[in-house]
């Protein structure tokens, strides 16, 4: 079975979860399942001819071109909102993308297709595969689909008539660009209720199948040194991630607490300026997955304090599957992966006095926590990359022989 996966972006170009998802994917196909082949497309963010090109660089098959568009998707933050505004247009509207990927299709021919996000290479492409009557997976992410900025945020759920009548537009435009998929797969049942409510995915089937965890090579913890109490923030350093929360609330954390920022984003700057000022607040930068296993391995516990609603964070993962206990807001799918006082704590999300007190409910137990570490690693072996690429690709092979 050849199996054609296409994405907006793809290492080295990435953005957050999803591209690990995907990169997780098609690593797991390729290893353990050889008797099928792979190929990517995606894009990239330079002009480098008219035609799809073949990406040298990469061990997998990857095609990639820069489609046509104000900017990259990867540059949106340094465009105003009006740019904004005509960039969405431009990818629901034209045909570019979705000759492109046609070009690739009918070179390939593939037996079938997954899509993962598809803002920033072209909304078209689910009716260039379905028009090739070629079975078509898509799997969702996140709310880009609901929202042109991907975004909702806690306490702001009720929308102006204004924005409600625009998103109802994008909505309706949105709905008829995906098509009718063979499957639709949400890794949240918070992600396959808010789709629903809004009509998507009445005439496909629709399942719930939580992301794969990612093959770490964690380091058993055998001794707790003592100290501050060690919280770490890994990911985006935006201020829907909660970074500017994370910093506002500082200055109510009790002087044994030590918080690490690990990430880049458009808040590197206040948090290096924070961390230059504060003794409890230290700034690593980017880091890579080395460097993230031996952070988790310090750490007492991960804290996602997210302000927007979140599907399923990889970096939750991560943490659950190193042993650590996560603090988090009780956001969109979060709640699905951690259980309040069992692999970590639940907060209200931007509720400081809230956080405060999952932090000392963590800090009165850490040693338990510590101790814990096997329970805790125990609560994300469900997710286990082998049993999510055994599940796909039989409902994979399911499609393609009842297409």
């Amino acid at each position: 079975m050849k199996i054609g996966i296409i994405t907006n972006l793809y290492p080295p170009y990435v953005r957050g979860g999803a591209e690990h998802v995907v990169v997780r994917t098609v690593e797991a196909l390729t290893e353990l399942y050889p008797e099928h082949e792979v190929f990517v497309i995606s894009t990239h963010p330079r002009k480098k001819g008219v035609d799809p090109i073949r990406d040298s660089i990469s061990t997998e098959r990857v095609y990639r071109f820069f489609p046509r568009n104000l900017y990259y998707v990867l540059d949106d933050h340094k465009w105003p909102w009006p740019l904004r505004i005509i960039w969405h247009f431009i990818d629901a509207y034209c045909f570019c993308g979705a000759r492109r990927v046609g070009e690739v299709l009918d070179k390939e021919k593939p037996d079938v297709v997954i899509t993962h996000n598809l803002k920033g290479i072209g909304l078209r492409i689910p009716r260039a595969i379905q028009k090739r009557k070629i079975p078509h997976v898509h799997i969702m992410h996140d709310l880009q689909l609901l929202f042109p900025s991907g975004l909702k945020f806690f306490g702001h759920e009720r929308d102006s008539w204004y924005a409600s009548l625009c998103y109802l537009e994008y909505r309706r435009v949105c709905r008829m660009r995906l098509g009718k998929p063979d499957l639709i797969v949400f890794p949240s049942k918070y992600l396959h209720d808010e789709y629903s409510k809004f009509g998507f995915g009445k005439s496909a089937k629709m399942i719930v199948m939580p992301n794969p965890a990612p093959q770490m090579k964690t380091v058993q913890r055998s001794n707790r040194s003592d100290g501050d109490l060690r919280l770490l923030f890994v990911g985006q350093l935006e201020q829907h991630k909660g970074v500017k929360f994370l910093l506002q609330t500082l200055k109510d954390i009790p002087g044994d607490v030590h918080l690490i920022f690990a990430g880049e984003g458009t808040c590197a700057g206040r948090v290096e300026k924070a961390a230059a000022k504060n003794k409890h607040i230290s700034y690593l930068g980017y880091i890579s997955m080395d460097h993230l296993v031996n952070c988790l391995g310090m750490a007492d516990a991960l804290v996602v304090p997210s302000l927007c609603y979140e599907n399923s964070p990889t970096v939750i993962y991560e943490a659950l599957q190193a042993g650590v206990p996560v603090i988090a807001s009780d956001i969109g799918g979060v709640g699905e992966l951690v259980e309040d006082g069992k692999n970590g704590f639940l907060f209200t999300p931007g509720d400081s006095k809230d956080f405060l007190r999952a932090i000392e409910c963590l800090n009165a137990r850490r040693d338990e926590f510590f101790d814990a570490q096997d329970k805790i690693k125990e609560t994300v072996a469900p997710y286990a990359l082998a049993s999510y690429t055994k599940a796909l690709v039989e409902k994979l092979v399911d499609i393609v022989q009842n297409k």
